[in-house]
């Protein structure tokens, strides 16, 4: 039975069980095509494993599989799986208290969860920690924002969720999941998303990221007000227009028409950046 206190949704239909297998190559049917990993080189870090809905599919990799689950009674029930499948680990805990790198124990990482929906955000932050051991994260989330992940700047979706997971990731809108799918069926569409690592960072060399986020979010506190009023506390407006200009950006620019990279070429000019 799913906890409703806890976000539980268990994805039931088994078409769109193998639907995610196969986006996320690990179904003999899947078209997605990796370069062969050497033995032992990576594992699989399932957050939420539930009652083991996908953890099949990520057992015929043959890898590793550390399946995440923060609900006592499926981690006991969990425990079961690993009669039939060796390669499975049930970590009974919290995701955000996890340490993922210690868990790989120097594998790589790649991710899969059918996330709740009330914490995908701090969760995604959580990951990004240990994104220099991430390659790849699969995740089903709510489609609302699964859209603001993958957004492009001028378009009403792009805000702060949109620029830290850029900044780590190269996000992929992977196709929508209907409510029909989950059992319990959530008040929402889901859909699956896909983060490849690294992102924007790997070109950026930002010297302080936590820095630059609280820059960014500082940016887009006002979302419908101007850079040179949402900077106001940074800097002048005059030195913000300068900035801007130097950038070839419009004196009025507003934080959601600006990418990644301008966001680090704004914070890196500002006085108070040094």
């Amino acid at each position: 039975m799913a906890r409703q206190r806890l976000g539980q949704h268990f994805l039931a239909d088994l078409d769109w069980r193998e639907q995610i297998a196969r986006a996320i190559g690990v179904s003999p049917h899947s078209t997605l095509v990796r370069e062969p990993a050497p033995e032992g080189s990576y594992c699989w870090i399932e957050v939420g494993a539930g009652h083991g809905e996908m953890t099949e599919h990520l057992a015929t990799t043959d890898a590793p599989i550390y399946a995440v689950e923060f609900d006592a009674p499926l981690a006991a029930r969990l425990q079961k799986l690993t009669k039939k499948i060796p390669n499975l680990t049930v970590v009974q805990g919290d995701i955000l208290e996890t340490d993922l790198a210690a868990l790989a124990a120097g594998r790589r990482i790649r991710l899969y969860g059918n996330l709740p929906y009330y914490i995908t955000s701090p969760i995604l932050h959580h990951f990004f920690l240990f994104a220099d051991s991430i390659d790849e994260i699969h995740i089903v989330i709510q489609e609302e924002v699964a859209e603001r992940l993958a957004a492009k700047p001028e378009t009403k979706q792009y805000g702060y969720l949109s620029v830290v997971t850029q900044l780590y990731t190269r996000p992929e809108f992977v196709f929508t999941i209907p409510r029909s799918a989950f059992s319990p069926p959530p008040e929402v569409s889901s859909a699956l998303v896909t983060l490849r690592l690294p992102g924007e960072r790997a070109k950026l060399g930002l010297d302080d990221e936590d820095a630059f986020l609280e820059f960014v979010k500082v940016c887009f506190s006002q979302k419908r007000k101007t850079l040179v009023n949402n900077l106001r506390s940074l800097a002048s407006p005059s030195a913000i227009r300068e900035i801007l200009d130097a950038q070839e950006l419009r004196p009025d620019a507003r934080a959601e028409q600006l990418t990644v990279a301008q966001f680090a070429a704004l914070h890196t000019s500002l006085p108070s950046a040094d």
